[in-house]
């Protein structure tokens, strides 16, 4: 039972697929790169394939199904990064693997203080002996009206997480959970962009919620809205942010993922001109805090995104019911 498993990072993976392939049964092929023409037939005697957050076109799809792979499974949660439609005209069966919400909905979190702080300008002043107080007073939880658009596992831990701090709590989702009643009222999205003082997003990414939030939406949110996003770039619209910010419509951000950021995540790009003015634009603003799709990074993460990536490999290979197939 082969497995060759792309975008391996020696620093904290290999290690994991190493024992995990000997507990499962599974011979692996290591690569610390991701999928491209050149190395496809690295996979050539494998029927799956372990990926990161790499762009699957139906170009890479069809040269893995010339190779002989069945099955392709993403180390993440979200799965918008592959041709789900080509994937399934070749007859290739999609799985994920999902990591628990508590990670995630901590950064979420943590970026919400640090945007109503103004952490982001106060670490720059302090990094240069500035230790003065104009510009940098804060505000505070329990005066604001935190919104959560989503309220899947991440989005109801988020809201568990908000609800010691006294903040009035918002939510909306297609599917409403009566768990999630416990700690806040579901509303419209039109209610959500009325009311809310932060907006946190935990969506996956559709074609009916791509640019969810762009130039109509952020008109009719309050004036100084703080939006927080760890989940998917393209449910905002980054010319439409820019621009709000620079108006101050938008009084902060904080920003895990961004539009376009495939080939930027998880390279050492520092000597490279990169082609993402939005990125650079946003990163230019004092109260903006981008950082570079890790919001999931933890210890707990990586080992059950291994280890669960390998358990659905075995389980397809034996004919067995999977619990992490997606298409």
């Amino acid at each position: 039972m082969k497995v060759t498993v792309y975008s391996c990072r020696e620093f904290d993976e290999r290690e994991l697929f190493v024992k995990y392939g000997k507990e499962l049964g599974l011979e692996l092929t290591l690569c610390p790169d991701a999928p491209d023409r050149g190395n496809l037939a690295l996979a050539k005697g494998s029927e799956c394939v372990d990926i990161l957050t790499s762009k699957m076109t139906r170009e890479l799809l069809a040269g893995l199904k010339e190779n002989g792979v069945r099955y392709l499974v993403t180390r993440t949660i979200g799965y918008d990064h592959i041709d789900l439609a080509a994937a399934k005209e070749l007859g290739i069966t999609v799985a994920n693997a999902p990591y628990g919400p508590h990670g995630v909905a901590d950064y979420a979190v943590m970026m919400i203080l640090m945007s109503i702080r103004k952490m982001k300008r106060i670490i720059e002043r302090t990094n240069i002996q500035d230790y003065s107080l104009k510009g940098i007073q804060g505000r505070e939880l329990k005066d604001l009206t935190v919104g959560v658009i989503g309220t899947g596992r991440i989005g109801e831990t988020v809201l568990r997480n908000l609800s010691g701090f006294g903040c009035r709590l918002i939510a909306y989702d297609l599917f409403e959970k009566e768990g999630v009643r416990n700690y806040a009222e579901y509303v419209s999205l039109e209610e959500m962009w009325k009311r809310a003082d932060v907006i946190t997003l935990h969506a996956p990414l559709t074609e009916d919620n791509y640019h969810m939030i762009g130039e109509d939406s952020i008109a009719r949110m309050k004036d100084g809205v703080v939006i927080v996003n760890t989940a998917r770039g393209g449910l905002i619209d980054s010319q439409a942010l820019i621009a709000g910010i620079e108006s101050g419509k938008i009084g902060a951000a904080g920003l895990d993922v961004v539009e376009h950021e495939f080939g930027l995540y998880y390279y050492d790009r520092k000597s490279d001109v990169l082609d993402n003015r939005e990125l650079a634009v946003l990163r230019g603003f004092p109260n903006v805090t981008v950082t570079h799709h890790m919001a999931f990074y933890t210890d707990d993460c990586v080992e059950t995104v291994v280890r669960d990536s390998l358990a659905g490999c075995r389980l397809f290979l034996e004919g067995k019911e999977n619990p992490w197939r997606v298409a």
